[in-house]
């Protein structure tokens, strides 16, 4: 992803609330789940990671992206974006990359 592409992104992320929380538990095969679902739905998602994890917004974020095939877009406090083009119905069309 170029950082053009990521700005884009990020850009649309500013008006979208977090969706998920990363709780105590950490990253359960259950959010990884629900995250993967949203992710096929809405392309572009945010989740918060709250005060009580052991785990950081940038690992909590990390970890997801690995396990869902996403992309980390952007790590700000204790919230974080992830982006995964649909594989049915793709909705977010990215500025196209110069060769």
């Amino acid at each position: 992803m170029t950082s053009k592409q990521r700005s884009y992104l990020r850009s649309m992320a500013n008006g979208i609330d977090a969706i998920f929380q990363v709780g105590k538990n950490g990253v359960t095969p259950e959010l990884r789940d629900t995250v993967h679902n949203a992710l096929e739905a809405r392309e572009l998602i945010k989740i918060s990671v709250l005060d009580n994890n052991m785990l950081g917004a940038g690992e909590a974020a990390e970890m997801l992206a690995s396990r869902t095939g996403a992309e980390v877009v952007q790590v700000i406090g204790n919230k974080f974006v992830l982006f995964r083009q649909s594989k049915t119905k793709p909705v977010i069309e990215l500025p196209k990359v110069k060769k």
